[in-house]
């Protein structure tokens, strides 16, 4: 059987048996089982305490929500970005490098919106020795000391490179 308590085992005993089948078919009855005796405690029996709800969950900046015209600029590919950031011939520390020191500039002179040009994640068997940039960039960018100053990470629009792009969007001072 199932590892239920003895007061949950009477429980699910006495709902079982107020079940009816929904099918007008005839069923085929089956002798239940008998319940479980339970010795009742006796006694003041602790009522369980309430617990404090979870913490909500800190938004990733993938899913961090901007107002509507931001979105709207975003998507139509209207707005142009203050500074661009090409990753393009990198190896792994040599893009963290530049990231790094990029948002650092960016935050600094103020810079709102930053173009990542990360190259198009290439599809394959492993070992896939390329795209290897794109795959690890929101990492990188959820574990950036300058993480809470990133206010959303949303794809580029297609005449700012697409799928091989994202637009960083800086949250002001």
């Amino acid at each position: 059987m199932s590892s239920l308590s003895p007061e949950e085992a009477e429980l699910w005993a006495r709902v079982t048996a107020t079940i009816r089948p929904l099918s007008r078919d005839a069923q085929q009855t089956l002798s239940p089982e008998p319940a479980p005796v339970i010795a009742r405690r006796q006694g003041r029996v602790p009522t369980a305490r309430p617990t404090a709800p979870p913490a909500p969950a800190k938004p990733t900046h993938a899913s961090a929500t901007l107002d509507g015209s931001w979105e709207k600029k975003l998507r139509s590919g209207s707005i142009q970005p203050d500074r661009v950031v090409d990753l393009h011939g990198l190896n792994l520390d040599g893009a963290w490098n530049m990231i790094d020191r990029a948002l650092e500039q960016a935050i600094d002179a103020g810079d709102r919106v930053v173009l990542l040009i990360t190259g198009h994640h290439r599809r394959g068997d492993p070992p896939v020795e390329r795209g290897r940039i794109r795959a690890a960039v929101h990492d990188w960018l959820a574990a950036s000391r300058h993480a809470p100053r990133i206010a959303a990470v949303r794809g580029a629009h297609r005449r700012h490179g697409g799928g091989g792009s994202l637009y960083l969007i800086i949250r002001r001072r």
